[in-house]
């Protein structure tokens, strides 16, 4: 994973460098200036109304009382699709615009939760504590054993309760005074 971030960090300014030389070698520099000028006021002016739109919804999700997954979600899309329009360069935009526009804001969001489930799923594997609990009903239980799920009912003879014939106890087990 670190290996694959710092060559993303060296990979995307020089792909970056390069797309904008063919641009500006088939359409010339200051139409490629004016191309890059208009795509981050464009970019400034999305993030602005999707920003407002995933705060709306992240607070209405909070006073209805539910949590706010998705809109966490999107908050956080937004965040980074934003940062990735403020960078120069064609890329970064279109990435930015993958994950601000509403269009393309479900699919970077399935795309985020597959990744970091599985991201989730390898650290607790590799965890030391990854033996202690079982996955859960049905699934496969710690050294080989089954879990059985189901309710336990104890039903004593002795244990039956309090019956219709006794008299009510106060706070200290004693009648209650009339």
């Amino acid at each position: 994973m670190r290996l694959l971030l710092l060559l993303s960090f060296l990979i995307v300014p020089v792909l970056e460098i390069w797309l904008l030389f063919q641009v500006g070698s088939a359409i010339g520099g200051p139409a490629t200036v004016a191309l890059l000028v208009a795509g981050a006021l464009l970019g400034s002016w999305i993030i602005r109304r999707e920003g407002r739109r995933a705060w709306r919804a992240l607070q209405e999700s909070l006073r209805s009382g539910r949590m706010p997954e998705r809109e966490l979600a999107d908050s956080g899309l937004v965040l980074t699709g934003g940062a990735l329009l403020l960078m120069p360069g064609f890329l970064t935009d279109l990435a930015g615009l993958a994950f601000v526009l509403p269009v393309t804001r479900p699919v970077m969001r399935r795309l985020g939760v597959w990744f970091f489930e599985r991201r989730i799923k390898r650290l607790a594997e590799s965890s030391p504590y990854a033996g202690m609990f079982p996955p859960g009903p049905g699934g496969p239980a710690p050294h080989g054993g089954r879990v059985v799920t189901g309710e336990v009912i104890k039903e004593d003879a002795g244990d039956q309760g309090p019956s219709d014939q006794e008299e009510p106890r106060g706070a200290l087990g004693r009648p209650p005074r009339a």
